[in-house]
């Protein structure tokens, strides 16, 4: 990266880091997004080849107090962890510990009950496997008791056929994928992660935070909805008592209204959902998975994997809009041509990443050698990626002379 240091005044605060010249359309995107779409704390990262071409973060980290956000500020990246997640189990099969087919009952048996003796771990990470809620009323601080989740889980009947449909499981993929990935390694999910993936990697990623980084996390503002938004389908079919939309939004708990700025949601291993780092550790986390071997070893045949599309549908059970996922991973989804428009996330064809609730993204494509982190504290509209994530997606790929219109 050839630009220096640079510091910038923009509304609420100022932007600092860097970007190579051929980059500066993102830093523009960057710098907008404070000035126009109501930006407070952010921040992005993107290597290319390895090299990193911009890092760059500014803003408010924390509106109460309105301390600037500083180049090892942290957030929730919400589903992000998803990938963080997913990525753990993957290192354990490509090092032979796992069978992705296998059934989840022959390492976890008590999962084995009410029609899931044939769940494998791969329906698991693609959102196949009919458990993306629990019918059974939940205690309001759920996500913070791992065994108490799992147990439920384990419990739990399909909702459809596993193999047969998909629909996201926002939660419950979490505690599924993690609770595998704790009867294989015998560790923690937050603990292995950390141990044999963020520090062989040398990123600043955590599921399951330590009270010593507590004072670095910026604290989330979340989107508040107005009478003038228009209401998506997902939240028409959450009105429906006992529908997938409803046990989703009125049966997990009250982490994502209460406990999200907390420590104790923070130190949480919340797989789906509580992951907490910055883009550069977005970024980081992806740029190892663009080369085979690498700082985790992993071979050329599992990395080829995440570009595959393992599960896709045109009415998303959960979501109740199109959704493509790989194995963990979300991939490129454009519904901007359907009747009334949509959610969407704009990515290469072989691009798989992760969304997180409000906008943040990270994202590795192969087809570029493009590694991608967007994180940010202020939560924006939309189940999939809102037009600050977006504008920074269009602007590195413009870099590269892609244009996804």
């Amino acid at each position: 990266m050839t630009e220096a240091h640079m510091r910038d005044a923009v509304t609420g605060g100022a932007i600092e880091g860097g970007y190579a010249p051929a980059f500066e359309g993102v830093y523009q995107a960057f710098r907008e997004n404070f000035e126009a779409f109501g930006e407070q704390g952010a921040t992005v990262c993107l290597s290319v080849g390895g090299e990193t071409v911009v890092d760059l973060w500014g803003g408010i980290a924390d509106p109460k107090t309105a301390a600037p956000w500083q180049r090892n500020t942290v957030a929730v990246v919400f589903s992000c962890t998803k990938a963080a997640t997913a990525l753990a189990a993957h290192l354990l099969a490509d090092r032979g510990a796992l069978d992705l087919d296998a059934p989840v009952a022959s390492i976890w048996p008590e999962f084995g009950v009410a029609g899931k003796a044939g769940v494998t771990t791969r329906m698991l990470l693609d959102h196949t496997a009919g458990l993306p809620a629990i019918r059974t009323p939940l205690k309001p601080d759920c996500l913070l008791y791992w065994d108490y989740m799992t147990g439920h889980l384990a419990a739990e009947a399909p909702f459809w056929e596993p193999g047969t449909r998909l629909g996201y499981h926002a939660i419950t993929f979490g505690y599924l994928v993690g609770e595998v990935v704790r009867r294989v390694s015998g560790q923690s999910l937050g603990a292995f992660f950390q141990e044999e993936i963020a520090r062989p990697i040398g990123i600043d990623f955590w599921i399951g935070l330590p009270a010593r980084e507590e004072p670095r996390v910026a604290p989330i503002t979340p989107y508040r909805f107005n009478k003038n938004d228009e209401e998506p389908p997902f939240i028409k079919a959450a009105r429906t008592k006992g529908s997938i939309a409803n046990l989703f939004i009125f049966n997990h708990g009250d982490w994502m209204a209460r406990g999200v700025n907390t420590r104790a949601g923070h130190a949480a291993e919340i797989g789906a959902a509580g992951g907490i780092t910055n883009g550069r550790g977005l970024c980081g986390m992806f740029e190892a998975l663009l080369q085979p071997g690498g700082p985790l070893g992993l071979s050329g045949k599992t990395l080829a994997g995440f570009s595959e599309t393992s599960s896709a549908t045109h009415m998303d059970a959960t979501l109740q809009m199109p959704t493509r996922f790989g194995p963990g991973f979300m991939h490129a989804m454009d519904n901007r041509r359907r009747p009334g428009g949509g959610d969407s996330v704009i990515l290469g064809s072989r691009a798989f990443g992760h969304v997180g609730a409000g906008g943040s993204l990270g994202f590795a494509d192969p087809e570029t050698g493009l590694a991608f982190g967007y994180v940010m504290n202020r939560q924006g509209p939309g189940l999939l990626l809102n037009a600050r994530g977006q504008r920074l997606v269009d602007a590195a790929y413009g870099a590269l002379g892609i244009s996804h219109a």
